[in-house]
């Protein structure tokens, strides 16, 4: 349905249906491009970040947001870049809570690298979070200042912490490096775990230029599993949390393993969710270089009118699946975009 042949009342709400008969009920919105990291996989180590004129404004993100809760979005993710580095971000997150409050929005959450979470847990706690995901490759200080060119791992624990302590499930989402942090990840799993945290593992994507190359870097989840087969019980467990990973129980630790495997198994064909930068770009897929622009029309118009057509002739374009390949014959980015651009 287009926005000249619906009603306001239609364009503004229902739910977003793609070609291929998917709902569309998981918003992930970036809500900044910066970091105070910058982990080798997802930046240079130079970058140049956007203008902080181009970025829609703390009131826009909540406009975007509360349209996109309107056609029918039950889950909003909050990501960057570092989203807790924006600022005055607070007042954003305690803005869309009130979406929760009324029952229109089932789950508010974020995924951040920790370092902030320390300042930011408890009032998280207070505007209906109730999990959040935290990013973390290892537990070594050597490396995650490798990983991370600059990084105390001491902060980002301090954050975990913090956050457990006001209340906040947290996963914890690693992305699996060859030759770097492959024998660490059976030692990071039962630290997880054994402080009731769920441990997410990734398959390094090929997006943006690095520096260096993504073969080089990648780990197919696949050999990750059956190397933790020899020396844990994998159970495969039917449950999903509206995400692409697909999950394990683990007897000896009773704790739960994710892997999220778009090079080894493409996860497209559930797909529930879109991406919004934090310049008002639509991704419908992040492997990708599909976009429309949501900036022009919310900024066009005190209503939502123009705003609601553009949405929904992007959910209309959404792909099928995503165009992600590695191989010695492919050792470059699918997608030129970084994933801090994106939102991770």
């Amino acid at each position: 349905m287009n926005g000249l042949s619906a009603s306001p009342r239609a364009a503004l709400s229902g739910a977003m249906t793609d070609p291929f008969g998917r709902t569309i009920s998981y918003l992930r919105v970036s809500v900044t491009d910066r970091c105070d990291l910058r982990c080798f996989y997802c930046m240079s180590e130079d970058m140049t970040f956007l203008p902080k004129a181009d970025l829609l404004t703390l009131e826009e993100l909540d406009r975007l947001c509360t349209a996109f809760i309107a056609k029918g979005v039950k889950k909003l993710r909050l990501t960057g870049g570092e989203p807790l580095v924006r600022r005055n971000v607070m007042t954003l997150v305690r803005s869309l809570s009130r979406h929760l409050s009324t029952g229109a929005l089932n789950e508010l959450t974020l995924t951040t690298n920790g370092t902030q979470l320390a300042k930011h847990a408890r009032e998280l706690a207070d505007c209906g979070v109730r999990r959040i995901n935290v990013s973390l490759d290892t537990l070594d200080p050597r490396k995650f200042r490798e990983i991370t060119r600059w990084g105390e791992i001491d902060k980002v624990l301090e954050g975990i912490e913090a956050a457990r302590a006001a209340g906040l499930a947290v996963k914890i989402n690693a992305v699996a490096l060859k030759n770097l942090n492959e024998d660490e990840l059976p030692e990071l799993m039962r630290w997880a775990h054994g402080k009731g945290m769920g441990l997410t593992l990734i398959e390094v994507m090929p997006m943006g230029e690095i520096g260096s190359g993504r073969i080089d870097q990648y780990l197919p989840l696949s050999l990750v599993r059956a190397r933790l087969a020899q020396q844990f019980t994998l159970t495969d467990l039917p449950e999903s949390t509206g995400g692409p990973a697909r999950y394990v129980s683990v007897a000896e630790t009773g704790g739960k393993l994710g892997f999220i495997t778009p090079m080894t198994h493409n996860f497209c064909e559930s797909c529930n969710r879109v991406r919004i930068t934090c310049t008002g770009t639509l991704h419908t897929c992040l492997g990708h270089e599909d976009a429309s622009d949501l900036r022009k029309p919310l900024r066009a118009s005190s209503d939502d009118l123009l705003l609601a057509d553009a949405i929904d002739r992007a959910i209309g374009l959404k792909p099928k699946g995503h165009d992600f390949i590695i191989d010695r014959r492919h050792d470059r980015p699918s997608v030129s975009r970084h994933m801090s651009v994106t939102g991770g």
